[in-house]
């Protein structure tokens, strides 16, 4: 008996330190990571805004929202949180953990080996572009300078009444009530730029730099050439706070609407693809994946065209956890966040397609890039008419266009409002330009102001598949412009002028691509087929002027207005 009382008090104790040590398990790392935050806030300075280290946060991240879970009702639990970070959940997965755990190991490996080379390239690429910028500097000259110096580019334009503008400037603050109910704005990340109005009043210069850009908008341009308000703009898409982020409704590939301390709003479109990772030869143009660096290079190369139709485009690094997770009130968005295999933070939101697991958005660890395109004006103050194109595709595996079987199809077109007048037509032929040297063939409607009417620009938006072969010139993209045989005198110049070598156009892109904080936007055969795609751009535009005459191809818009007489006395061409 007192044996098995003795056996009796051995098991309790034993009981007791399996307790003892599994609690102290529990707790060890809490106390380490609160003795290593009192060391930090000790000794590191208050500057940094980084409670933790990159490895520390994808462990972390859970635990933390599955705490505030409690205050917020609504929220996913921590059982749900597993089930979005356990792979082995997916109902495609019929991996044993061993095979799994190969899988991995080879996944990773070879993911390491394509880091490592993208490494190098971009390093090589970054050597390149800043020895080029050293030449430039010994020289004391800059192409992009001399090129907005140019007399083609100091052209005026006609004056503007007030049904030219988009706004009225004695009411423009009313429509923006949050900008007349607070006159300091937040202006983090240009404060040296704030400016407040001693009086109650405000004024057009205190307004914040995206209010500013839609005031500046009129019937011939988003922008003017050299308006100092668009650089402004542009480092604000850099670096102004994020208060709020959501999904974009529509579209085939997620997008996130971001939202400013400043209450300005840009559209994000986050790196999907690697910058020397050309479009697979079989993939059709609409199956392909959005560049968010094909957008901030279509805001460069517009404005070197000097088009000036697409809005404002910088690219951002963003942190995915203190700028996209932690700000949204979107839950169906915040759902689709998870921790992958490689501690890698990642989301995959919602969207028509390319929105799943298979097609996650992965930081490093939580470390994104993307584009972000300032916000046109809300479509309840700015109504904006959309347009089809009419050499839109088919968008169908099998079936062709109109255009595509009939060689007279612009002859019909030329037929039809608005193109029967007025210099629509010559803005399809500025866009299919455009997009040509962009390799862009996913031009199926456009927009424009709804209060210009049909004399006003086109807005060249949504450039996302441009930039995704450069080993291709895809010339049905030039359809239009062969079959119409029309240009704007000013854009023929310009594109002559951009072909001459103290005016090349990649050396003039590579250039004005630098000012991104992503530099480089564009690997280097992406800007040599510019080149290329601007010399076949003048050889059809010769050919035309060969078959049908000089005056009958380019219409001289620099001397005024287009005549319509001369438009319709030539059956529209």
């Amino acid at each position: 008996m007192i044996l098995f009382r003795k056996f009796r008090v051995l098991i309790l104790m034993v009981f007791l330190v399996a307790c003892t040590m599994h609690i102290m398990i529990d707790l060890l790392p809490k106390l380490e990571k609160r003795a290593a935050g009192s060391s930090s806030s000790a000794g590191g300075g208050g500057g940094c805004s980084c409670a933790h280290t990159p490895g520390e946060e994808p462990r972390s991240w859970a635990k933390q929202r599955a705490r505030a879970a409690a205050a917020e009702p609504g929220w996913p639990n921590k059982h749900s949180l597993r089930l979005l970070q356990d792979f082995s959940n997916e109902p495609n997965s019929n991996l044993t953990s061993h095979s799994r755990e190969k899988v991995t190991e080879r996944a990773e490996s070879a993911k390491r080996v394509r880091q490592l080379q993208l490494g190098s390239e971009k390093r090589g690429l970054m050597r390149d572009t800043v020895s080029g910028q050293k030449q430039r500097a010994v020289q004391g000259s800059s192409r992009l300078k001399a090129l907005y110096e140019h007399p083609l580019y100091k052209t005026d334009l006609p004056h503007l009444s007030e049904d030219d503008t988009l706004f009225n400037h004695n009411n423009d603050i009313r429509f923006y009530p949050k900008a007349a109910g607070q006159q300091e704005w937040h202006n983090e990340g240009n404060v040296e730029e704030e400016e407040y109005s001693p009086t109650g009043e405000a004024t057009a210069e205190s307004y914040p730099n995206w209010l500013r850009f839609h005031i500046g908008i009129n019937r011939h341009e988003l922008y003017s050439r050299h308006n100092p308000v668009i650089g402004a703009l542009l480092k604000d898409l850099v670096s102004q706070k994020i208060t709020s982020v959501a999904m974009k409704s529509g579209g085939t590939q997620l997008k996130l609407i971001m939202s400013f301390q400043n209450y300005g709003q840009a559209l994000f479109k986050p790196m999907k693809q690697a910058r020397e990772q050309e479009t697979p030869p079989d993939f059709f143009y609409f199956s392909d994946f959005e560049r968010h660096n094909a957008e901030i290079a279509a805001f460069h190369l517009d404005r070197i065209l000097d088009f000036r139709r697409v809005p404002p485009v910088a690219g951002r690094l963003m942190n995915m956890t203190r700028e996209i997770r932690d700000v949204t009130r979107d839950k169906k968005l915040w759902r689709t966040f998870f921790v992958s295999p490689a501690n890698n933070i990642c989301f995959y939101g919602e969207c028509s397609y390319y929105c799943s697991t298979e097609h996650a958005l992965c930081g490093k660890p939580d470390q994104i890039e993307g584009s972000l395109a300032a916000f046109l004006p809300d479509l309840a103050l700015a109504k904006r008419k959309t347009w089809r194109n009419p050499w839109r595709r088919s968008y169908h595996k099998r079936k062709k266009a109109e255009w595509e079987v009939d060689p007279d199809y612009c002859d019909e077109v030329k037929q039809t409002p608005p193109y029967d007048r007025g210099t629509r037509l010559l803005d399809i032929m500025d866009m299919t330009i455009f997009d040509f040297l962009m390799g862009n063939m996913d031009r199926h409607h456009y927009e424009t102001f709804e209060k210009f009417g049909n004399e006003t620009f086109i807005i060249h938006l949504d450039n996302g598949r441009g930039f995704g072969k450069h080993s291709h010139d895809e010339m049905s993209i030039l359809v239009p412009l062969t079959q119409c045989c029309r240009v704007k005198r000013s854009t023929y110049l310009r594109l002559q002028l951009l072909a001459k070598e103290e005016f090349k156009l990649s050396s003039l892109m590579e250039e004005s691509l630098l000012q991104d904080q992503l530099a480089p936007i564009l690997i280097q055969p992406h800007l040599e087929a510019m080149n290329r795609r601007l010399r076949l751009v003048l050889t059809v535009l010769a050919d035309c002027v060969e078959k049908e005459g000089f005056p009958s191809v380019v219409e001289n818009d620099l001397d005024g207005k287009p005549s319509l007489h001369h438009h319709q006395a030539h059956g529209g061409r």
